[in-house]
C-alpha cells in the first residue's frame, strides 16, 4: 500500500503544539550544551543528546502535521521521542555517583559507587536497544499488524526494564540519604549536595510517570483511547520531559564536578571556605 494511502495517526497532529515544544526543547538543549561546556560536565552528554532527540522528534511531528501520510517524519518522531528519556536516565545515574563521591558517602550506598554507574547505565543501554529495535519494527511496518504487534511487545519489554531499573535506582538513592543522614549533617553548608539529590528525585519521578504512561499506552494497543487523542502525548510525555530538562538547567549537576575539583585541591575532608562554594548552593 502506497504511503499516501496510509494515515499514520488517528488524529491530525497539531502544528502549534509541536512547534511550541520544538522551540522549548531546543532552548533547553542549547542551554544544557553551554552549561556542560562551561562546567566541563561531560557526563551530561547523554542528557544533551536526549534533548536533541526530543527537539528533532517534535520537528518530525511538525512535518507530520503538514502530511500525516509521510512515513519518514512518523518514524523519526516515533523513535526519537520514545528513546530520549533513556538518554536522560543515563546521565541521572551518573549524577548519583558524583553525589556519593562528593559527600564521602560510599559506605552508605547500597551499591558501591564504582559499580553503581556501571550497573545502571548498562541496564539503561539494554532498555534503549530494546526500545530502539521495537520502535524501528513498529514504525516501519504500519501495514503489517503482526509486525506492529511484535514491535510493540519489544518496546514493552524495554519500557518494563526501564521502569523496574529506574524504580530500583530511586530506592538506592533514598536508602543512601536515609542511611547517611547523620554523616551528612556534619558536612559544611557550602557542600550543596542536597539540592542535587532532590532534583535527581524529581526528574526520576517524572521519567517514571512517563514510562508508566508509555507502558499503559502500548498495552492498550493501537485502537486505545490514549493513542487516538494527541493531548496525552503532550501531557504525559512532552511536558514531563521538558520539566525534567528545565529542572536540570536550574540546578545543573556540573556544579558537583566543580565542587569535586575544589575538594581535590584541599586534600582529604571538606576544608573549604563557604565563600568558595556558596555560589554553588
Amino acid at each position: 500500500m502506497p504511503d499516501q494511502d496510509i494515515n499514520f495517526y488517528d488524529y491530525h497532529p497539531s502544528m502549534a503544539a509541536a512547534a511550541i515544544f520544538t522551540v522549548l526543547f531546543a532552548i533547553s538543549t542549547v542551554l544544557h550544551c553551554v552549561q556542560s561546556i562551561q562546567k566541563r560536565a561531560w557526563f551530561m552528554t547523554p542528557f544533551i543528546i536526549g534533548g536533541f532527540f526530543e527537539t528533532v522528534g517534535y520537528i518530525g511531528r511538525i512535518s507530520s502535521s503538514n502530511d500525516p501520510h509521510a512515513r519518514t517524519p512518523f518514524i523519526l518522531q516515533t523513535l526519537l521521542i520514545l528513546l530520549a528519556p533513556a538518554l536522560f536516565a543515563a546521565s541521572i545515574y551518573m549524577v548519583l555517583g558524583r553525589i556519593i563521591l562528593l559527600t564521602d558517602g560510599e559506605s552508605y550506598s547500597l551499591i558501591r559507587r564504582t559499580w553503581l554507574t556501571k550497573i545502571f547505565v548498562a541496564s539503561d543501554v539494554l532498555s534503549f536497544l530494546l526500545q530502539c529495535g521495537g520502535g524501528g519494527i513498529m514504525a516501519s511496518n504500519q501495514t503489517d499488524p503482526s509486525k506492529v504487534k511484535l514491535g510493540q511487545n519489544i518496546i514493552l519489554v524495554g519500557l518494563f526494564a526501564q521502569l523496574a531499573v529506574f524504580a530500583f535506582f530511586v530506592v538506592v538513592a533514598c536508602l543512601f540519604q536515609i542511611r547517611g543522614r547523620a554523616h551528612f549533617q556534619t558536612l559544611p553548608a557550602s557542600v550543596a549536595w542536597r539540592k542535587h539529590l532532590h532534583v535527581l528525585y524529581a526528574t526520576s519521578i517524572l521519567i517514571l510517570i512517563r514510562s508508566l504512561f508509555r507502558i499503559i499506552e502500548y498495552i492498550m494497543g493501537n485502537d486505545s483511547y490514549l493513542l487516538r487523542h494527541e493531548v496525552f502525548v503532550y501531557v504525559f510525555d512532552a511536558l514531563l520531559m521538558l520539566l525534567a530538562m528545565i529542572m536540570v538547567n536550574l540546578v545543573h549537576p556540573g556544579d558537583i564536578a566543580t565542587m569535586l575539583k575544589k575538594k581535590s585541591h584541599v586534600g582529604n575532608g571538606f576544608e573549604l571556605r563557604d565563600s568558595e562554594l556558596i555560589s554553588k548552593r
